[in-house]
């Protein structure tokens, strides 16, 4: 249940609502008590048994003085107008206050609705944050379908298993303690004997939602890596078709479906149980009221009028459906909890990458970037050992070496999507710990080899981030990239659609596009990535001739796989294992006819 208790947290905004809702679900249950009491001065009619009362009592707001009143008009009525036009004002005033308990309960319900919609909404709005705001870390250990459940499914069933008990949990348990008041005041033996029962039945009702809580958790894991199978599959269709894997994608895919269904199959017979054993656990209850309370009518005592042990059993049926809606809640709620539970994990994590207490404002880059002593680590694997090394304001430096020597996580490093373990990063002989994070970033423009473009227009994957952006800056940016051109040619220039990520474009073009963002956003510091890695020759040309514009006037870190594509940078560092092997101008390494010598014999040989 604290994962449920954490959910209503986000309540707390909509508390008028809330508020504005248990009013008028105290006066759907007051008027709902009113009308069915009216059944024992019915019956007193009917059976003759009717006490009249000649003096109307002072008016108070104890049960005794409401009821002598009550009574007092039924007897004026009766001695004025004969029992006939008493029946009958009984019978109005029940259509009446019926009247009123449906209004209120649809103002109970009209206000609730917002509390439910919104509290879904914002934890939506929250995850979907915090996605983006964790480190790029998170999301090595977590599959993106898992994420994606997380943010769809689990929240789905969030709404519908806890958003939609809340009416039950507002309403019911103020159901049952008006209703046991008021079998209280009608008999206190009776409802003593009721109050001894309920326990051991809501002890049977926990037990099963327990169960319940564990299966529903297992289901939505599984969930998680159907989606995360489905997101695959898609992604990979081309090599799954060339590699005619159709069939033992499918096959995995039908096993996890399989398991998904066992799980659900035993979670809903479990759900399905809680209404009939609720209801059955009520009836047994209901027949030992029966049993006892027909005691004390049938006593010699006669410790209870007969209309007013039909009016307590008809009071207390109105209890057993909040109780078994109660009940079912409960069971909603342990099944939404597994699905709380999830979304919730993701909403307390830790971010390790950390805003300073006090940052420091950065605007713009005065001097160099030093790598002070770093060494890095992704879990235990060594990545960066004790590395240093500095770039001047204004020169290019150029990242070369094997695969996995740790040339990105220099670049990751700088941008702070990793922090790191020892050593420093310093711009201007500040850390970057120091700085405020959306600063830092604000100094960089990335080009990656995998250029990243949303499903969106091409204007807005140019101005990312910009709300206020300049059409003719824009065209500026896309012409200095090389992308104009092609731009112009699409069917709504612009303003039109490139897909998802960028699917109705070439790999150059994308590039392009990519590189007229990084141009728009005019950034003192530049890293390229292997950015013209996956080109080809004519896309390579327009792309690198590109690039050089960019790079002019600025500071740049570039990673590159094609040593001719870094020949003219200012400076070219070898990584090997995360440590620097060489370092120099292309002319000074070449001569040294060392490892970078070898690199490029060898990709000219190749």
């Amino acid at each position: 249940m604290k994962d449920f208790f954490k959910v209503l947290r986000f309540a707390k905004p909509y508390w008028v609502y809330a508020v504005l809702n248990i009013v008028f679900n105290i006066l759907t249950v007051i008027f709902s008590l009113v009308s069915i009491t009216m059944i024992i001065p019915f019956l007193g009619l009917l059976f003759g048994t009717q006490e009249k009362v000649y003096e109307a009592p002072e008016l108070s707001f104890s049960a005794s003085s409401i009821t002598e009143n009550f009574y007092f008009q039924i007897t004026q009525i009766i001695e004025t107008r004969g029992q006939i036009d008493a029946l009958l004002f009984i019978c109005v005033l029940v259509l009446v206050m019926f009247m009123f308990r449906n209004l209120f309960r649809y103002l109970a319900l009209y206000f609730l609705t917002p509390i439910r919609n919104g509290v879904v909404r914002d934890m939506r709005n929250d995850l979907h944050k915090k996605v983006l705001s964790l480190p790029l870390g998170f999301y090595t250990e977590k599959r993106k379908g898992d994420i994606i459940a997380r943010m769809t499914t689990d929240l789905v069933e969030i709404e519908w298993s806890i958003m939609s008990s809340l009416e039950m949990i507002f309403k019911d348990p103020l159901n049952i303690i008006i209703f046991l008041a008021t079998l209280i005041v009608i008999s206190p033996q009776l409802t003593i004997f009721v109050i001894v029962l309920f326990p051991i039945a809501g002890f049977l009702i926990a037990r099963i939602g327990k169960s319940l809580k564990k299966s529903s958790g297992r289901g939505q894991n599984k969930m998680g890596e159907l989606l995360s199978n489905i997101e695959e599959n898609i992604r990979g269709l081309r090599i799954i078709k060339g590699f005619h894997a159709e069939e033992k994608i499918q096959e995995k895919f039908e096993e996890n479906s399989d398991d998904y269904r066992h799980i659900m199959t035993k979670l809903l017979r479990k759900k399905d149980l809680s209404s009939p054993m609720s209801e059955f656990l009520s009836t047994i209850v209901l027949v030992c009221v029966m049993w006892f309370g027909g005691q004390l009518v049938l006593g010699a005592e006669n410790a209870l009028s007969p209309e007013a042990f039909i009016g307590y059993i008809a009071i207390f049926s109105q209890i057993i459906p909040p109780a078994k809606s109660f009940t079912t809640a409960f069971y909603y709620i342990q099944k939404g909890s597994a699905s709380a539970e999830r979304v919730l994990s993701i909403l307390e994590t830790d971010n390790p990458i950390k805003e300073p207490e006090q940052p420091k404002g950065k605007s713009n880059f005065e001097s160099s970037i030093a790598f002070k002593n770093v060494s890095f680590q992704y879990d235990t694997q060594a990545v960066l050992k004790d590395l240093s090394l500095e770039i001047q304001k204004g020169k290019s430096v150029a990242l070369v070496g094997e695969s996995g020597s740790g040339k990105s996580t220099i670049a990751d490093l700088l941008s702070r999507f990793y922090d790191i373990e020892e050593g420093e990063i310093l711009i201007d002989n500040i850390n970057i710990k120091d700085y405020k994070l959306t600063d830092l970033r604000g100094l960089m423009g990335i080009v990656s080899q995998d250029s990243i473009l949303f499903n969106d227009s091409v204007f807005n994957n140019i101005t990312l981030g910009n709300e206020n952006a300049d059409k003719e800056e824009v065209i500026a940016a896309a012409k200095a990239a090389n992308a104009h051109e092609f731009i112009m040619e699409m069917p709504k220039g612009y303003d039109s659609n490139v897909g998802e990520n960028g699917a109705k474009l070439s790999g150059g073009q994308k590039q392009r596009i990519s590189i007229a963002r990084a141009i728009y956003k005019n950034p003192p510091i530049l890293i390229l990535d292997e950015a013209t890695s996956s080109l080809d020759t004519e896309s390579e040309k327009l792309v690198q001739d590109a690039l050089g514009k960019l790079m002019k006037t600025r500071t740049s870190l570039v990673i590159a796989h094609r040593l001719s594509t870094i020949q003219n940078a200012d400076n070219i560092i070898l990584i090997k294992k995360g440590e620097i092997l060489e370092q120099g101008t292309h002319e000074e390494l070449t001569l040294k006819n060392g490892a970078y010598k070898m690199l490029i014999d060898y990709q000219n040989f190749s």
